[in-house]
């Protein structure tokens, strides 16, 4: 542990001080969004990919079991964005959030469950190695999920107002 004064911490940034003149406040509060979300989206990979080897270990097979790992994984998401990512902007929550942050998902679970299916389809290798399946409809899915859950589920100005 280090006797670190709030002056020290205040002073060590990740990003270079003209970098962060040049992309401003806000700027700079949407990269942390984005590198807070990108986190979230590692664990989300990880629940996806472990809850995927379960189901398929289990019986359900890649198809159902890939249904059952999305859910538990957009689920944990949920939590750590609205906890973590925006906290700030996530407004009152509950189960109604949750719901929206599923069926807005809906886009980015589109692009993800379309380029794990492609590779299931096109690739001998991804049929051995369902989790590299994963991995890619992870990155698909990413710019989707992060834009529509920012504008109309974590927006304490309201689900598709404008927010800082």
């Amino acid at each position: 542990m280090t006797d670190e004064t709030p002056a020290a911490r205040a002073s060590w940034r990740p990003i270079p001080a003209p970098v962060a003149r040049r992309i401003g406040p806000r700027g700079l509060g949407l990269l942390g969004e984005v590198l807070r979300f990108g986190g979230v989206g590692i664990v989300g990979f990880l629940v996806d990919a472990g809850v995927l080897l379960a189901a398929i270990a289990l019986g359900l097979g890649p198809w159902l079991g890939r249904l059952v790992s999305y859910l538990a994984a957009a689920t944990t998401t949920y939590a750590l964005n609205r906890a973590w990512t925006f906290r700030h902007r996530a407004g009152a929550g509950g189960a109604g959030q949750w719901a929206r942050f599923l069926v807005v998902n809906l886009g980015g679970f589109a692009a993800n469950y379309g380029a794990y299916a492609a590779l299931l389809v096109l690739s001998e290798t991804a049929r051995s190695w369902p989790v590299l399946g994963v991995a890619a409809g992870s990155v698909a899915g990413l710019a989707v999920n992060f834009t529509l859950s920012r504008r109309f589920v974590f927006n304490a100005a309201g689900p598709g107002r404008s927010a800082p």
